[in-house]
C-alpha cells in the first residue's frame, strides 16, 4: 500500500475494519442454510474409508454435516481475521508515518486525511492557495513512500534471510 491509496481509502478501511472487528467479536458461524447447500453442491476429497460399522445413515449425515460446519467456520473466521490484521496493520503504520512526516505535513495529512477536510477547508485553516494544497500533498506522499519503501525492503530481506 502507498500513500496515495491511504489517503484516498482510509476512511473505508476504517469502517471496514470496525464491521470486521464486531464480527470476530460476536462470531456466530456460518449459517445452517449455507453449510447445507455447500453439501449438496460439494464431491468427497481424499480417500473414502469406512469408519464403522454403523449404518444409520443420518447420524453419518449429521457427523459429515458437523465436519463441514466446523472446516466452514473455522475457514471464515480465518479470513475474517486476516483481514482485520492486514488492515489494522496498515492503518496503524499510516499512523505512525503521519507522526515522522517534516513540518506542518503531520497535521495537515492528519486533517486531510483523517478529518477528510476538503480542499476549501485546508486552504482556509492553513492559510494556503490551491496550489500549495496540491504541493503538500505531493511531498507528503512522497516522504510517506519511502518509508513504506524502506517497509518493503526490511519485510523482504526477512522472507529472503
Amino acid at each position: 500500500m502507498r500513500a496515495e491509496e491511504m489517503f484516498k481509502n482510509y476512511t473505508k478501511m476504517k469502517q471496514e475494519m470496525t464491521v470486521l472487528e464486531f464480527k470476530i467479536r460476536d462470531f456466530e458461524g456460518i449459517r445452517k442454510e449455507d453449510v447445507i447447500e455447500s453439501m449438496n453442491f460439494s464431491k468427497p476429497q481424499g480417500e473414502r474409508v469406512q469408519e464403522g460399522m454403523v449404518s444409520d445413515k443420518t447420524g453419518k449425515a449429521a457427523a459429515y454435516y458437523r465436519r463441514v460446519a466446523d472446516r466452514l467456520d473455522d475457514e471464515y473466521f480465518d479470513e475474517l481475521f486476516r483481514r482485520y490484521l492486514y488492515l489494522k496493520e496498515e492503518i496503524d503504520f499510516f499512523g505512525f508515518l503521519m507522526t515522522q512526516l517534516s513540518g506542518r505535513l503531520p497535521e495537515f495529512v492528519r486533517d486531510m486525511v483523517m478529518e477528510q477536510m476538503d480542499w476549501n477547508g485546508l486552504m482556509e485553516k492553513y492559510s494556503i492557495s490551491y496550489s500549495t494544497v496540491g504541493r503538500y500533498r505531493k511531498k507528503a506522499a512522497r516522504e510517506m513512500d519511502q518509508m513504506y519503501e524502506f517497509r518493503d525492503d526490511v519485510e523482504m530481506k526477512y522472507i529472503l534471510s
